[in-house]
This record gives C-alpha cells, structure tokens and sequence, in this order.
C-alpha cells in the first residue's frame, strides 16, 4: 500500500472516533428541547440517555471477535450503515420510545465502529513508527471530537431543531462507507476456530448489569438495584472468565493479560478514565452552575484541556523515539496529576489562569499516556487477535467511565450534600431537596427572596466547591498511582510483543 493511500486511509478510520467523540458531549444539550417536543419521562429520559452506552459496553468484545473472523473492514462498513441508520431515526423520532429504540441501534452499531477502527490501523501500518503516529492521530480526533462537540451542539441548537445532533451523523457515516470501500483493506483471523456462542451471550450478559448498576448508583445511590446488579454481573463475568481459560478458541484470550506491557496498558487506560470523568463529571456544572456561564462558553473554556490533549497525543510518537515507554506514561499521567491538584485551587472565583494552567497539564498529560498505552495493547496481542485486543481496550474505557462517573461522582455528591448547611429563610424539606444537587439548589433558590436565594446559592457553591475538590485530590492521587504503576512494572519492558501465528496478509479492496 502506498503512503498516500495509508494517510488517507487513516482520514476514513478517522472519521468514527471522531464522530463519536462528538456524538458523546452533544446529547446534553439537546435534553431540554428534546424532552419538551417528546414529553418523556424521568425513567425514558434515563434509557434515552443511556442506553447508548449500556449496549456499547456490553457488545465490544464480541464485536471485536466478530472483526477478526468476518473482517474488519466488513464489520466496519456495516456499523456505519447502522450508525447513519439510527442516527436518521433517532432525529426524526416521534415518541420517547422510538427515540430510544434509535439511541439502542446506535450503540449496537458504535460498538462495531471503534474495535474495527483500531485493529484495522495495525494492518494498513505495519512500521512501527508510522502505526505509532496514526494511533496517535487516533486518538487526537477522538480528543478534538470531544472538544468541539459543546460547540457543535450550540450551534446546531441555535439554528435547527434538536434532532439535528443525530441527523449530522448520516453524511458523515455515508462518507465512512464509500472510504472505506475505496481505500481500506481487509484483514481477518486466518484461522478463527468454532465461534462459542455461550461466551458471547455470557460477556453481554455480565457487563449489562454490571455498568447499569454504576450508572444507577451515580444518579441514585445505593440500592437493592444495584446490588443485584453488581451481583448478577459479577458473577456472570466471572462465570465467562472460566469458560474462557476452557476453550482452545476463546472469545477472549486471557493469556494477553500474562504480558505486563498488555495488563498496564488496559488498567492503564482504565484507571485514566475513571480520574479523568470523574473531574469531567463536575467541572462543566462547576462552570454553568457555579461561575454562571452559557454551556457554548463553559465549552469554549474547556478548549485548552482537549487542545492540549491533542497536543500530547501528536507528540507521544516523537517521545516515544528517544524515551522508554514507561517514562512517557509515567512521566505524562504526573503531569496530569500535578494538573489535577491545580484544579483544587480553582474556589468560587474560578481564576482562569488556575482553569487554563489545569486543563494544559491534565491534557498533555493524558494525551500523550493514551496515545502510547493503545499502541502497546495492538502491538502485545497477536495480530490475529487485534480486533479483540482493540475491543478490550475499548471496553476499559467504558468501564472506567462508569466507575468514575459512579465512584468519583457519589463522592463528590456526599462531600456537597454534608456540607450544605441551614441557611435562615429555606424550610428544611426545600434543603433536604438542594442537597440532591447543585442544579436542585438552583430551582429551589428561584422561589426564595432575592437575599435568601444570594446566601443560598453562595452556601451551596460552596459546598459544591469542596465536593468537586475532594475529587480533584482522588483523582490525582489515582492519577500519580498510574504513573508510579507504569514506570515500576514496566522498567524490564523492552519490545510490547507475543509470539504469534503469522497474520493473514490484508486482502486488497
């Protein structure tokens, strides 16, 4: 394959990630349009919202198996079909329950989309310095997706209405497939062996409940709910991890989780996320709800963060020529802790020298660790087994996300709740309420006198302050764990390789 041809088909594997990562910060703002044209109940808003990442996470790593036996190529070209499917549904549904059907197909087709794309980069760079730079580009468009989306979504709202945040997906999926078809190869597993259809339903089946429960403990707290869920999931995924050490041909291979470089890599990627939206979970409240800016200018302030995410993520490659990768992780993820303590300092002003100074250590940081980190992963597994190496690293994100969100959110949320404390004027049951959130807060803080409602909403910014700061301080310290991780179990690594049966060649389009 010409370099030409290699370049540009990194564009079209490009394309999801980024579309994605868009498609990710976007929904919230077409919530409140969306919810008063459809009328949908708390319980439907939840599914609405959530369902697209339920099944995401519960279909990756069988998507991912799926790549390699079927194609790549071919399973890719059929997730975008569905993604610009749903996503035309999804704009044009008439009822809670269409729009969430909708919302269901785009997960099933989002979770073909980002494995594919990974494992097909190992095939179509086959030198490890270019590979190391287009997974770095990779991973820069799903950082810009994620920091033009507000954007996006504003001015989309601005001017259409809310289904236009779906239906921008179509084009976009239609440019995938003819791109695909032009310029990509395919690759498969030469020798997949019988597919285990019990490991298949055992891995959705655990994780479903598993990240529903997550979920539900975020939003809700502690309850029978989750525990079941926890339950019922745990013990599902363990039942699959025994299936698994079992099969000759496992959907999952455990042993890629005996090469150190591959098992830091994921709990790499993992611990990142979970820090990482866990602070993302409060600071857009923090700067809507607390420094009362508009979400398209709390977005604009947000830009140094995944500019500079982009940054570290172009540069990781250049750094990997001369420094071991343990000192790119390590020495990255301690920039990004050193930037999540600078986020404490942040107060009720929101000094925005502090917010610019934290968002560039924090992105360089995690761009450059990421970047490297999903490398390692494709490079440790076989190359037969790349769809299923990519998936599990796509699955880590997703878990990691859920736990932050879960974790990092209730604790923060407790910190807020205990620290909001009686102010005259606002009657015990309207505080009991506010200690729900800030945004409850807020409501009940409209109905108040002018003066009541000032102390008020100063009392509970304050209390938000100091939950979001005792977030920042964990995350900060899972963030120096990661780094100090990296760079003591990784200090013997010198090539992230398994030995393997020789990849199928790709197989010109």
């Amino acid at each position: 394959m010409s370099p030409l041809r290699r370049w540009s088909a990194l564009a079209v594997l490009a394309l999801p990630v980024l579309l994605i990562s868009v498609d990710m910060t976007v929904l919230g703002f077409a919530v409140p349009a969306l919810s008063a044209d459809l009328g949908p109940t708390s319980t439907e808003l939840l599914w609405v919202v959530d369902i697209y990442s339920f099944l995401l996470a519960g279909l990756l790593v069988l998507m991912g198996n799926l790549g390699d036996r079927i194609g790549r190529r071919r399973l890719l070209i059929a997730g975008a079909i569905a993604f610009g499917l749903a996503s035309a549904l999804a704009a044009f549904a008439t009822s809670p329950g269409m729009l969430i059907a909708a919302r269901a197909l785009l997960g099933l087709g989002g979770a073909t989309l980002m494995p594919s794309t990974l494992a097909l980069l190992r095939s179509v760079f086959r030198d490890d310095r270019e590979r190391r730079t287009a997974i770095a580009i990779w991973a820069a468009a799903f950082s810009g997706g994620a920091a033009v989306g507000p954007i996006v979504g504003g001015i989309l709202l601005a001017h259409f209405w809310w289904g236009s945040v779906f239906l921008v997906n179509t084009p976009v999926m239609v440019l995938l497939v003819i791109g695909a078809l032009v310029l990509l190869p395919e690759s498969r597993n030469p020798r997949p062996g019988p597919f285990d259809v019990l490991s298949g339903l055992l891995s959705i089946a655990g994780v479903l409940p598993v990240v529903y429960a997550l979920k539900s403990v975020a939003k809700d707290g502690p309850s029978a709910g989750v525990a079941l869920g926890l339950t019922v999931g745990t013990a599902l995924l363990w039942t699959f991890v025994r299936r698994q050490r079992t099969l000759a041909e496992p959907l999952l291979d455990l042993r890629l989780f005996s090469n150190r470089v591959f098992s830091v890599a994921v709990s790499t990627n993992l611990l990142t996320v979970f820090a990482l939206l866990g602070v993302m979970f409060y600071l857009p409240q923090y700067l809507i709800l607390v420094l009362g800016m508009s979400p398209l200018v709390a977005g604009l302030w947000m830009l140094p963060l995944a500019g500079a995410t982009v940054v570290g993520s172009l540069a990781a490659p250049s750094l990997a020529r001369v420094l071991h990768l343990r000192w790119i992780i390590g020495g990255g993820m301690t920039l990004a802790a050193a930037g999540l303590a600078v986020g404490t300092l942040l107060g009720l002003d929101g000094d925005r020298a502090v917010l610019i100074t934290a968002g560039l250590l924090i992105g360089v940081g995690v761009g450059a660790a990421e970047a490297l980190t999903n490398d390692a992963i494709l490079t440790a597994a076989p190359p037969e087994r790349a769809g299923a190496a990519a998936s599990v690293s796509e699955t880590a994100y997703e878990f990691g996300a859920a736990m932050g969100t879960a974790v990092l959110g209730s604790v923060g949320l407790s910190v807020y709740a205990a620290n909001l404390g009686e102010v005259d004027g606002v009657p015990a049951q309207a505080l009991s309420a506010a200690r729900e959130s800030l945004g409850s807060a807020g409501e009940i803080a409209a109905q108040l006198p002018p003066d009541t409602a000032a102390a008020f909403l100063t009392e509970a910014a304050e209390a938000f302050v100091a939950g979001m700061d005792v977030v920042l301080v964990v995350a900060a310290l899972v963030a120096a764990y990661v780094a100090a991780q990296a760079v003591v179990l990784l200090r013997r690594h010198s090539q992230p390789l398994v030995p393997s049966a020789p990849a199928q060649e790709p197989v010109a389009p």
